[in-house]
């Protein structure tokens, strides 16, 4: 299944204190982290929404300007939705030190394998990991309407849609970080799982 990769880099990052986009572990920028698992994981394209333009292109990463900044999530899904040059997207948020190709594979996969779902979300527990999913084209008109009725959440605007539910990844692929403290655990060495 061809797809085009997004890594979500908009967000305010106050628990971080800066842009967590661009904060490195073993040498890598995390915005460069995702980019890379997309297109390990078979992305034709990957683009980065929001964010930092100049120092993410400083990077050699393809930049999109957020159409609706500030505005939460929803509106950059929005934003990657409308510029894909496919029928499914595969988004990433951008603070995943150990996100790999092969957990992306599944989860485009997993959507792959039921035709009439329009997203395939992991989970972590009972919460769908909603940044870190592959979705159809045709869940943008929904995730429209809910943005233009207030909606903000992702979560919520999924609420009616069939989600594919993706079984059986890492969970140390999928966690984020979002504080210094945890950003600091995938860079003491031996304790990365993306290094391993």
């Amino acid at each position: 299944m061809t797809f085009t990769g997004i890594v979500l880099a908009g967000g305010a990052s106050t628990r971080m204190g800066r842009d967590k986009s661009l904060l490195q572990v073993d040498g890598r920028a995390l915005v460069t982290i995702a980019a890379e698992a997309l297109l390990a994981g078979g992305a034709g394209r990957v683009a980065v929404i929001g964010g930092d333009a100049a120092q993410i292109a400083g990077l050699g990463l393809e930049t999109i300007a957020d159409e609706h900044p500030g505005a939460g999530p929803l509106g950059g899904l929005i934003t990657g939705l409308r510029a894909s040059d496919d029928r499914v997207v595969m988004v990433l948020a951008c603070d995943m030190p150990a996100i790999d190709g092969p957990s992306v594979e599944r989860i485009v996969g997993a959507l792959a394998a039921q035709p009439t779902a329009l997203a395939a979300i992991p989970r972590l527990g009972e919460r769908r990991q909603i940044l870190t999913a592959a979705y159809r084209l045709e869940i943008l008109p929904i995730f429209e309407t809910a943005f233009a009725a207030g909606e903000r959440a992702p979560r919520r605007a999924l609420a009616d849609v069939e989600v594919a539910d993706v079984a059986g990844l890492d969970r140390d692929r999928l966690g984020d970080v979002d504080r210094p403290e945890d950003l600091s655990r995938y860079a003491q060495p031996g304790q990365n799982p993306a290094s391993s």
